[in-house]
């Protein structure tokens, strides 16, 4: 075979390998639509397929099961998110952080069924949710970190510091999304305020980790 016959053989391959890729993406769009407030166990894979108008056997193809193809819509959405709160380094840390909580806020209001199966870990343990979770909790650590004190290879009691506040901000924005008492603005101003307190309190325990000014004041 020449190089011009093996160029035919490759291009075929090449195009059939882009619309497999544009054909999951799109299969994971219409997932992460038809799971944003329905939980895993509400609908069965007839459902799905009835709802996403495609055969039930595509989605078997691309994700070997129903619990593949939740897994990659969970790990799809969630790569959103960690794209959004690690972008911003032009802006000032104090707006960088502040944007970080926004998105992470407006994730969990407008996933919730994903949201609540993340933070809780899945049914039973899920050591595969666990992963993701904890993907998730260590991108905000290191984005808070990087803003804070410029750099993320932080010391275990900065660290436990830091991941301690986004830890209770997990349990915070569970039980706003059930109870929607406050405001998103609200919260997030709570929650940066909550972060300015777990840094002083790394400060205090280890001055080689200074609190920003802007957290030094309180907000």
């Amino acid at each position: 075979m020449n190089i011009s016959q093996q160029r035919d053989v490759a291009r075929p391959r090449a195009r059939s390998t882009e619309r497999s890729v544009a054909r999951r993406a799109e299969l994971i769009t219409i997932g992460r639509k038809l799971f944003a407030d329905t939980s895993y166990d509400a609908l069965s894979m007839d459902d799905i397929a009835r709802q996403a108008h495609v055969a039930k056997g595509l989605i078997y193809y691309y994700f070997q099961s129903k619990r593949g193809y939740y897994l990659a819509i969970i790990q799809d959405s969630v790569a959103d998110l960690v794209t959004y709160a690690a972008s911003g380094i032009e802006l000032e840390p104090v707006d960088r952080v502040h944007r970080t909580i926004d998105s992470y806020l407006r994730y969990a209001e407008h996933n919730q069924a994903a949201y609540r199966t993340i933070v809780s870990g899945g049914v039973g343990f899920d050591t595969e949710v666990h992963a993701i979770r904890d993907g998730v909790r260590e991108a905000i650590v290191a984005t808070i970190a990087e803003g804070a004190y410029g750099r993320t290879d932080i010391a275990p009691l900065a660290r436990m510091g830091l991941l301690a506040w986004v830890c209770s901000v997990e349990g915070a924005a569970l039980d706003w999304i059930d109870r929607p008492e406050l405001s998103r603005d609200q919260m997030r101003e709570l929650l940066v305020k909550m972060l300015g307190g777990a840094m002083r309190a790394v400060e205090e325990m280890d001055p080689a980790y200074p609190t920003p000014e802007p957290a030094r004041r309180g907000g």
